[in-house]
């Protein structure tokens, strides 16, 4: 098998809709009908939903929890709305892989809880690949997934979309049966 990979010069929203597009064209080559993306104020979403939904693929977006609205972070109930106007199903949560009671508890001082060294790790590849695979957890978790079928998981740097798996999904408490099988597109500087 040949299997063509978007690396981006540089990361971020620039990259959006041709790391759709690679998505778009994988989830027909598979048949693929699910997608994960990772939208804070909408625009990954709806840019996903455009492409996608056209093909029968299932946009579910995944936003940061509440715990973060001090700094702006998290959707606005009108930014939701909007969404599910559009048919996109929204998910919001704790995070996957860090920024729950472990983390809280652990502090600067302490060991990393293993959610860190996963967090870590996947941060070697890009910041786009951690919060992809913590996204498609976080989907998977709210019951939003198909778990007997692949997902393409969609994320970025900073804003936008740069960064695309295609995983065997799995929950945050069977991650052990994670299977990230192909990387789409991806920054080539982390």
């Amino acid at each position: 098998m040949e299997l063509k990979t978007l690396l981006f010069e540089k990361p971020g929203r620039a990259n959006t809709q041709a790391t759709l597009d690679a998505v778009a064209q994988r989830a027909r080559d598979l048949s693929i009908t699910q997608v994960v993306v990772a939208s804070s104020h909408g625009y990954t979403a709806r840019v996903a939903q455009e492409t996608l939904a056209p093909l029968g693929v299932r946009v579910v977006a995944v936003t940061l929890c509440h715990g973060f609205a001090h700094l702006g972070w998290p959707m606005t109930p009108q930014e939701q709305n909007n969404l599910a106007d559009l048919g996109i199903e929204i998910v919001t949560g704790i995070h996957a892989l860090g920024d729950g009671v472990g983390g809280a508890l652990m502090g600067k001082s302490g060991p990393p809880t293993p959610e860190e060294i996963v967090r870590n790790t996947l941060y070697r590849f890009s910041q786009g690949m951690k919060v992809a695979v913590e996204c498609l957890l976080m989907a998977a978790d709210a019951g939003r997934l198909d778990m007997s079928q692949e997902v393409i998981a969609v994320a970025g740097t900073g804003e936008g979309a740069d960064t695309a798996i295609v995983c065997k999904p799995a929950y945050p408490r069977t991650f052990s049966d994670l299977e990230i099988r192909e990387i789409l597109a991806k920054p080539r500087e982390p």
